[in-house]
């Protein structure tokens, strides 16, 4: 048997004519046909392909893009006779037994021909052989070929449900794009009264929870107490589909909290704005790696019960928060990697926002920018770290060498990791309407006012050097926590385009520190939320330290979304709270341009 394995081997090798024998046109399908999937990146030297043979054994194999198809379809044949022999030895092995005979090994004709039915030539290479559409003949058996059919790579659904509060999945796929995908949601079936849950073989019983296939979906007050599970199947828009997966939550649906402080700000915010207008939101919502410290929880939020600081409970809070709001621009500070890539990405992303995150390396958290894609375009980043543009950059060159006078200050600022993100972008509707949209959080020690303003003058030089040199003239937007009140030197110096070398801020931490250098900017930038009484709000500390600042040549302000009352960020004493879910409260305002 096996001789006369080896010697149909040699006749395929030797003889292309054997691999593609049988005439230049598809014969007629004898049945369904079987899927042989194809994966080919321009990007990667292989392709690769799945398909199951017609003895039963699935193949995967490796090769390279710009090698013959011959060889490919040689090394398919290959496969096959030894599936025969396989099968063929199980035979032998039965008739001993008494069996019935095995038949005799013959290597099957292996061809490909293109989707109008050709015959593909065996010198075409692999990347340009393998077709959506074409057909793979092995023997008798044929297969559709599904090339870069689309693909889930990653479905996942968050740990912590709230009744009344959206489930965003955690969606990533390849070939397929999470908004052409289709979404079925189902809840296990409730137990009937004094019995258990309706389960079959294979566990649970479950009942469609959702008329429409959306992909986020808001539990109601009804499935409290049960698990929830998805389906989800993805298509890349041209009415392709690859095999759906399912996932179910490790827990069921709990309670919510009940009236959150922004409940009230989503009735100002219900739809969005409308063409020429931009609603933007700027918003610490305080990084867990903050919120899970001892220290935390037991000196600055000794108020908050333990369960609210937890990241999956914050969370919740924050995406319906967001979500609610409706914004074409949102930055946010103290972001931590994990939530921007495991929860804020996708569940804005469902809501039509593309997100941008920019790390600050020593606090694994940073700076995040959404913008609103059916709205805004990106055109580049201009993200920098302050220390690192201080020393390198010659747009800081003087100020530079002013800071190397002293030496004790140089060290601080140098320090620091703070970070500055700056985007561009573009209107999808007007391509003439560019904005520079700049993003964050300044050094907070209550004594660092000197060094918030060697900051912030680099953060200016850097946005005008975008704003005036490398796209003239367009408007800019300046979100953060800039950790500094109305009365300070670093709001002051961004309002009035200067400040003196002699203002006190220059000796914010004692007369070792100070540093005296006039500075100015040319930008004339106004608070677009004014100087509200808080946005920052725990049990040791309440102030203003956070700002959208807007060109006011370019701008201006159409409304301002109202913050929460005195009454509503006091109900549990002070924030965050089982209804806030940060200790800063969000600054939102409907801009125009002029």
């Amino acid at each position: 048997m096996w001789r006369r394995l080896r010697s149909a081997l040699r006749r395929l090798r030797g003889s292309p004519a054997a691999v593609l024998a049988g005439g230049d046109r598809l014969p007629a399908p004898r049945g369904a046909m079987e899927r042989a999937v194809v994966r080919c990146v321009p990007s990667e030297p292989k392709l690769s392909l799945r398909f199951v043979l017609p003895d039963g054994s699935a193949k995967h194999m490796q090769r390279d893009q710009a090698e013959p198809l011959g060889r490919a379809l040689a090394r398919i044949a290959t496969n096959a006779a030894k599936g025969h022999a396989k099968a063929a030895k199980k035979s032998k092995k039965a008739r001993a037994e008494g069996g019935p005979a095995g038949e005799a090994v013959a290597a099957p004709a292996v061809r490909l021909f293109s989707s109008d039915g050709e015959a593909v030539a065996e010198e075409v290479p692999n990347a340009a052989a393998w077709q959506d559409g074409a057909v793979l003949q092995i023997g008798e058996a044929q297969y559709r070929v599904e090339r870069n059919p689309p693909a889930l790579t990653e479905l996942q659904l968050p740990r912590s449900l709230l009744a009344g509060f959206p489930v965003c999945p955690k969606v990533s796929a390849e070939f397929a794009a999470p908004q052409h995908c289709l979404f079925r949601w189902y809840r296990e079936q409730r137990p009937a009264a004094g019995g258990e849950a309706a389960a079959g073989d294979d566990g649970p019983a479950w009942v469609e929870a959702a008329a429409a296939a959306e992909r986020v979906f808001t539990p109601s007050n009804a499935l409290v107490g049960l698990r929830l599970k998805l389906r989800c199947t993805p298509g890349d828009g041209a009415q392709r589909y690859g095999p759906p997966r399912e996932v179910e939550s490790s827990g069921p649906v709990e309670a919510g909290p009940g009236a959150c402080t922004f409940d009230s700000r989503h009735l100002y915010t219900k739809k969005v704005c409308g063409e020429g207008s931009i609603r933007a939101v700027s918003y610490n919502i305080l990084a867990d790696t903050y919120a899970q410290t001892e220290f935390s929880r037991t000196v600055l939020y000794p108020y908050c019960a333990p369960y609210a600081l937890e990241l999956d409970y914050r969370q919740n809070l924050l995406k319906k928060e967001l979500a609610g709001y409706n914004a074409d621009l949102i930055c946010l500070q103290e972001v931590d990697k994990s939530v921007f890539v495991d929860s804020l990405a996708p569940a804005l992303d469902a809501f039509g926002l593309e997100g941008l995150f920019k790390i600050k390396e020593k606090q694994h958290e940073g700076l995040a920018t959404f913008y609103r894609r059916d709205k805004f375009s990106l055109l580049s980043q201009h993200d920098i770290v302050f220390s690192e543009a201080l020393l390198s950059d010659p747009l800081h060159k003087e100020l530079c060498d002013k800071l190397a006078k002293y030496p004790l200050v140089q060290e601080k600022v140098l320090q620091r990791s703070s970070v500055l993100q700056v985007s561009v972008l573009q209107s999808t509707t007007d391509p003439s309407r560019k904005i520079c949209v700049a993003n964050t959080h300044l050094y907070w020690h209550p004594k660092g006012g000197n060094i918030r303003l060697i900051q912030i003058a680099v953060a200016l030089s850097h946005i005008k050097h975008v704003a005036c040199d490398l796209y003239p003239s367009i408007p800019v937007v300046f979100c953060g926590d800039f950790n500094s009140t109305p009365s300070s030197g670093t709001y002051s110096f961004i309002n009035s385009g200067g400040i003196a070398e002699d203002h006190e801020d220059w000796v914010s931490n004692g007369e070792e520190e100070r540093c005296n250098m006039p500075l100015s900017h040319p930008f004339k930038l106004l608070s677009a939320c004014g100087e509200p009484a808080y946005t920052n709000y725990v049990g040791g500390f309440h102030g203003c330290l956070d700002y959208i600042f807007i060109d006011k040549n370019t701008l201006e302000v159409e409304q301002v979304i109202p913050l929460p009352s005195h009454e509503e960020v006091t109900t549990h004493q002070a924030l965050p709270s089982v209804s806030h879910p940060s200790d800063h409260i969000a600054l939102i305002c409907d801009l125009k341009w002029k």
